[in-house]
């Protein structure tokens, strides 16, 4: 899962939201440092970035990646599913999928003394840029990927030719995701009534 899914399972509150961003730009002791519903999320993003990896239908979602891209076929199906939330938005949510975007985006920014240096640079680009509501469109996959594998040490241009397998391989993909997500939502919404009665 990447940005919009992650904020999008801590809806309930804004402070829930910025953990579950941070879970991308902290390290895995970092939850300490924050409040606790802020923490929580973090925490949680970290099961549901595991639960997804481990999940049959992510794992049947690989195999439809060429062989030489396949490492990277977890970047690319985290962004992509983004894409499959952001389209089918309104089986998820009654609320508009902009103002949504527009409405965390002006919170994220309020709570800028807590960002890390990493997220005190992506997140005006992100607002910017509108990382967010780029996911509506399938280029935006594409975008998200190239700017993904800038970050890459070395073979930035295999994760960005993944890009190839989700065109070829879209239907079954999005038929994959219409499946996994409503169990990832009750994955997640059981590990965080769980991790509260801790």
């Amino acid at each position: 899962m990447n940005y919009l899914a992650h904020i999008y399972l801590a809806r309930h509150s804004h402070d829930a939201m910025l953990g579950a961003l941070l879970g991308d730009f902290v390290k895995m002791d970092g939850a300490s440092q924050y409040q606790s519903e802020i923490a929580l999320e973090i925490l949680l993003h970290r099961k549901i970035d595991s639960y997804t990896d481990q999940h049959a239908i992510t794992q049947q979602a690989r195999s439809l990646f060429s062989a030489q891209r396949r490492r990277y076929a977890g970047i690319a199906l985290d962004i992509f599913y983004d894409h499959l939330l952001a389209q089918h938005w309104r089986r998820y949510s009654e609320q508009n999928l902009q103002i949504f975007i527009q409405d965390f985006y002006r919170e994220l920014l309020t709570r800028s003394a807590l960002f890390p240096a990493n997220l005190s640079y992506a997140a005006p680009r992100m607002v910017a840029q509108d990382w967010l509501g780029s996911y509506t469109e399938f280029d935006g996959v594409k975008l998200a990927i190239d700017r993904v594998s800038t970050r890459l040490s070395r073979n930035g241009h295999l994760l960005r030719e993944t890009f190839i397998d989700l065109q070829q391989n879209y239907g079954e993909l999005s038929q994959g995701f219409s499946a996994f997500f409503p169990e990832l939502q009750k994955f997640a919404a059981e590990q965080r009534a769980e991790m509260l009665n801790l």
